[in-house]
């Protein structure tokens, strides 16, 4: 496997001086949420081409890969002008993506915690964005990354498969699998089991993992931790990744600078 951070976890830093300390650090790629990790970048519209051109140039001198550009919009909210500034700035991205070398541009699909009903209530607007913005990476041929989350439209396996039916480009439409993010009942579920059918159903479709690990805490309130410190098991997805993708991308998020040793090592022997 490979190994990759979520970039901004490491602070907001200039262009140049974070592609050297990623390459230090050891990663093979990152993934790059460009105003979250980039001092020069304020907002998706401060972009430039000429800070395109110095991303693609920094990472490529010092050897990191970027598998994943980072745009994550509210692409399921039921207002139109959210949704409407959702879809055109995802579009932009996937042009500034293709540019920079991405392998995908990333989203998930809302940003508020929703509850059942409103997760099914949001799900038609997800469905027409969804459509819009494939258009784009369709004509320009760059590939869109949705993650799915429980809380979020893109629920649950189903609404996933139902996506993918609709959608039906595998070369342009690919997914973001977050275990962590789809594990809504951690207490009662039966993980090896739970991954296999998540890992059968859309496995192919899957460009990177995120991989993070958590616990539970006053209230059931989300705690992370370190990596194998936590709730998640990771057996069933390892055995996955070692028969069918041995070449995937394995992104930490949530990572401590203090403590990337013991991650990267997690995951090099997962």
């Amino acid at each position: 496997m490979k190994i990759g951070v979520r970039a901004h976890d490491y602070g907001k830093r200039g262009i140049e001086e974070l592609a050297c300390l990623l390459h230090g650090e050891g990663y093979d790629g990152a993934q790059l949420a460009l105003p979250k990790a980039f001092k020069e970048i304020g907002s998706y519209q401060d972009i430039r081409l000429s800070h395109i051109e110095r991303i693609r140039r920094a990472f490529e001198e010092n050897q990191v890969e970027i598998p994943v550009m980072g745009c994550y919009m509210d692409l399921g909210n039921p207002d139109d002008e959210a949704r409407q500034y959702a879809v055109k700035t995802i579009k932009t991205c996937l042009n500034y993506g293709k540019e920079m070398g991405a392998g995908v541009v990333g989203t998930e699909t809302a940003y508020a915690h929703l509850n059942k009903g409103e997760r099914a209530a949001w799900r038609p607007y997800m469905m027409d964005s969804l459509k819009r913005v494939m258009e784009e990476a369709q004509r320009i041929d760059m590939k869109l990354a949705i993650e799915p989350v429980y809380w979020h439209p893109l629920t649950d396996l189903e609404t996933t498969l139902e996506v993918i039916r609709m959608v039906d480009d595998p070369e342009h439409l690919r997914l973001i699998f977050d275990a962590s993010n789809l594990l809504e009942y951690p207490e009662s579920t039966d993980q090896d089991t739970y991954w296999s059918q998540w890992l059968e159903g859309i496995g192919a479709y899957i460009h990177v993992m995120h991989i993070k690990d958590y616990s539970l805490g006053k209230d059931r309130a989300y705690q992370p931790e370190q990596l194998g410190e936590g709730i998640l098991q990771y057996k069933e997805i390892s055995r996955w990744l070692h028969e069918n993708r041995p070449d995937m991308y394995l992104l930490r998020e949530e990572m401590n600078p203090a403590a990337a040793r013991k991650d990267i090592e997690f995951m090099k022997r997962l």
